[in-house]
């Protein structure tokens, strides 16, 4: 491989998994604000499925209306610097760090250049890069639902939908640090997990349908968009919120006509779209919350960067618990 040549994963164009091609590219070169990361493991995530597959339709307005402006997937990442930008101070050659491209994608490679005042941060020592890279996926996404989106108060009743994937499993131990009574809906084989993450109920929902049944909930967080606002509305408490981080125009269509009439409220939000000033402060009180011993990251698989697609192989079937890994360079 040449010297200013890295491996990376690139998405020829949107489809199934077989789109992803693994190739040389350029290796980044760090702009004076930037930090260029060695990549020790990186996220696959849902988002880039999306980002892969270009569906929902409507995620195309910012993702590339005929193919991905950014080619590469991956969001989480952690590693090393191993060069800066002369315009940066915080971080130097040989610090361990982690964090989110957000909206850049760009970290199934073996490096990625990130601005230094983006959403990075040092690594804790205690914290494995494994974990460290699903952090910006999982908790981060979830802490903002529950604390800034959704508001969630200690006594509360909570219902977490897919409380076995990546923002499930996170937000079942967030929740109860918060002070909340927690329910989760999974599937029979992954009630164990769900439990032993601090769930004070879990529904099978092979077995029954928690939008018929008789409790109700002040908070509905849907993980994986697979109820809707609509199904899910006669579960909620007088006041409740439905909060879903999955793009469905029905869903924003449903925000909007509760937004006018009724009580309840349903809510969209795209956690990377947010500013990386607020993403940072949220990524620091998550690791106060690991240091405490609260917050735990579930690793489901591992892929080398030369298995990407079968990554998003499995990550389609939607049976994935917790978090899958790209391990690269380490």
């Amino acid at each position: 491989m040449e010297a200013n040549k890295m491996k990376a994963v690139v998405v020829t164009g949107y489809g199934s998994p077989e789109v992803i091609k693994l190739k040389e590219v350029d290796l980044p070169h760090p702009k004076p604000n930037e930090v260029l990361v060695k990549i020790y493991a990186s996220s696959a995530t849902r988002a880039d499925s999306m980002m892969r597959t270009g569906k929902p339709y409507l995620g195309r307005l910012f993702l590339g209306l005929n193919k991905p402006k950014h080619s590469i997937p991956g969001t989480g990442f952690s590693g090393e610097v191993v060069a800066t930008g002369n315009a940066v101070s915080y971080f130097k050659t040989g610090d361990l760090v982690f964090g989110e491209t957000t909206t850049n994608f760009s970290t199934n490679a073996q490096y990625v250049a990130v601005p230094h005042d983006g959403v990075i941060l040092h690594k804790p020592e205690n914290l494995s890069h494994e974990e460290a890279t699903a952090y910006c996926d999982g908790h981060l996404t979830s802490f903002n639902f529950l604390k800034n989106v959704g508001q969630l108060l200690p006594g509360q009743k909570v219902l977490i939908n897919g409380a076995a994937g990546s923002l499930g499993t996170s937000a079942i131990q967030l929740a109860k640090y918060m002070g909340a009574e927690v329910t989760g809906v999974c599937s029979n084989r992954n009630v164990g997990l769900v439990k032993s993450l601090g769930a004070d109920h879990v529904i099978d929902y092979t077995q029954n349908d928690f939008t018929k049944g008789k409790e109700r909930y002040d908070l509905i967080y849907d993980t994986v968009g697979k109820s809707s606002f609509g199904r899910a509305k006669n579960a909620l408490a007088k006041n409740g919120l439905y909060l879903t981080p999955v793009l469905k125009f029905s869903a924003l269509f449903q925000m909007l006509i509760m937004s006018l009439f009724g009580k309840k409220k349903a809510r969209f939000e795209a956690t990377g779209m947010k500013k990386a000033q607020a993403l940072r402060i949220d990524l620091f009180t998550l690791i106060d919350i690991f240091k405490e011993g609260k917050l735990k990251t579930v690793i489901d698989r591992q892929f080398p960067l030369e298995k990407v697609a079968q990554a998003h192989a499995y990550i389609d079937t939607g049976h994935k618990k917790g978090n899958v890994i790209i391990n690269i360079n380490h």
